[in-house]
């Protein structure tokens, strides 16, 4: 009898039908799977396919039962898994780093240009039919070059934002968990405290997963350390930024605006920061791109195969100890 595999998502390519060589595979076809069909979906699989808006917790794991032996999550952020759990019961859980980096750099930088040459103001503008033609002091913005870039988070994704920066001509510092004295003499960046970086930096650019030490790292405090011109990126995790605190600082001019791919309840985005005239909003694509998303499937469909198979896949996130 194949081993069974369940997957939350339609994924874009033809993994999935390499998946099917091997095991019997349930892919759910509609755009969201509810808590109730997620449950129901599980039962006796081994092996999973998660996305990261899905919360993978003792209740699904023990739907499953102890067949289960891969949590494959098609993301890099995993905190939808409760790796705890998984490692009591000897289940892998995997990411899929590495693929959506450049991806997710690239839209860090895209949001700081629409913020501060603000793009989609003056797209909204003209699709308002409030053009008239060229003025001097029309939607005048602010350049990047010479500007400070702060990076908070030093991982993959931060470091390609780095590269990315110094090849406009901003001037980079960064603050991470780890100093890396090697990497800041390579690429010419300077490491300061959060406070220090906050307080000198005209865009901050958040990088960092989500986890107990990130969560509203960036609250009412952390703003008004900023310069009342700085703007703040976050496509990292929309719980790192206390998002009420945030929506009172951009009304209240403490910082100038903010490019946010990321929410903290990404169905219930605030009326108050949609009509916010000094913010770019995007529906968490910053990792969509055809190259980014047909690998995040390869990975996934890999670490499955890997596991069911009797391998050990790359991107296990958990079974550390």
């Amino acid at each position: 009898m194949k081993q069974r595999v369940f997957v939350t998502h339609k994924l874009p390519g033809k993994e999935i039908d390499k998946l099917k060589e091997d095991f019997e595979v349930d892919v759910w076809s509609d755009k969201d799977i509810g808590r109730k069909d997620l449950i129901d979906k599980v039962k006796g699989v081994d092996g999973i396919i998660s996305l990261l808006t899905e919360k993978i917790d003792k209740e699904v794991m023990d739907a499953a039962g102890e067949n289960l032996k891969v949590i494959a999550n098609y993301a890099v952020g995993f905190d939808n898994v409760d790796c705890e759990e998984a490692d009591k019961r000897k289940i892998v859980v995997t990411n899929t780093p590495g693929v959506l980096t450049e991806s997710v750099a690239e839209h860090a930088i895209g949001l700081m240009f629409s913020v501060m040459k603000r793009i989609t103001e003056g797209d909204k503008f003209i699709r308002e039919g409030k053009f008239a033609g060229w003025e001097p002091d029309l939607l005048v913005g602010t350049g990047v070059r010479d500007k400070v870039l702060g990076v908070v988070g030093l991982g993959r994704i931060g470091r390609w934002t780095v590269k990315l920066a110094n090849s406009l001509g901003m001037k980079v510092i960064y603050h991470s968990r780890t100093r890396d004295e090697e990497y800041e003499e390579m690429e010419g960046v300077v490491y300061h405290s959060l406070e220090q970086l906050l307080e000198m930096s005209d865009v901050v650019s958040l990088s960092v997963p989500l986890h107990d030490d990130t969560k509203g790292m960036i609250g009412k405090k952390e703003l008004k350390l900023m310069k009342r011109s700085a703007v703040l990126i976050n496509t990292a995790r929309g719980g790192v930024v206390e998002e009420k605190d945030l929506i009172e600082a951009l009304k209240g001019g403490v910082i100038a605006g903010a490019g946010l791919d990321v929410f903290w309840d990404e169905s219930k985005i605030p009326v108050d920061l949609i009509k916010l005239q000094n913010v770019t909003l995007t529906p968490h694509i910053a990792s969509a791109t055809i190259e980014a998303r047909l690998s995040m499937a390869k990975l996934a469909v890999d670490s499955v195969r890997s596991v069911l198979l009797g391998r050990m896949p790359e991107m296990v996130v958990n079974m550390k100890k």
